[in-house]
């Protein structure tokens, strides 16, 4: 797939806010068709965040090198924004990467679009709101769980959201991204096996 439809785009902002279907064409014409391997670094460190990717297929987690090893900031599946959101909307190089855990296809808009659609039309704003926000509740959600749920909690809450994706993702990145040990994964999967 890789022209991106009006009626897909609209399926997935229809949440957010409604627009014709012509807008949603108009919009896709936009966004550029990219793939990556698994493994394959997106955004690398040092590196200014220039895209918001639309995963229509496979996952990319955003990592920081820490503590002599890469530390799980976010993950995120199909239909998810992604992004290095601060290089983004800053527009500095900062220490974090962006990698693809497995094969994957995004569209991508890129920050000189975004602009254009200010300029277009009052409904670019409004794009650009959504997949903003979607950003910004994401990383939201994950904190407040960090403070208030235990690890067992934080792992049933990402399996009940994301039962079948998240099998795919090696158990360390999981563990790094809801901060807890590989060792509590195991731990986790052991005691109860449907898991």
């Amino acid at each position: 797939m890789e022209k991106l439809e009006g009626h897909y785009i609209k399926s997935l902002f229809d949440k957010y806010f409604e627009a014709p279907v012509d807008l949603w064409d108009q919009f896709s014409e936009k966004m550029v068709y990219r793939q990556f391997d698994k493994n394959e670094i997106i955004k690398n460190t040092h590196e200014t965040e220039h895209y918001i990717d639309l995963i229509i297929k496979g996952s990319i987690g955003v990592f920081m090198w820490a503590d002599n090893h890469n530390k799980c900031l976010d993950l995120y599946f199909e239909e998810d924004f992604s992004c290095d959101f601060m290089s983004f909307i800053d527009g500095k190089q900062n220490e974090l990467f962006t990698q693809a855990l497995e094969k994957t296809e995004v569209f991508s808009i890129a920050k000189s679009n975004v602009n254009e659609l200010y300029d277009e039309h009052i409904i670019g704003l409004k794009i650009y709101r959504a997949a903003t926000e979607s950003l910004f509740i994401h990383k939201q959600e994950q904190q407040i769980a960090l403070l208030n749920m235990t690890a067992e909690e934080r792992y049933q809450s990402l399996m009940d959201e994301k039962p079948e994706l998240i099998l795919r993702t090696p158990s360390k990145h999981i563990a790094s991204y809801l901060g807890i040990t590989p060792e509590s994964i195991s731990r986790i999967r052991k005691s109860n096996p449907t898991k």
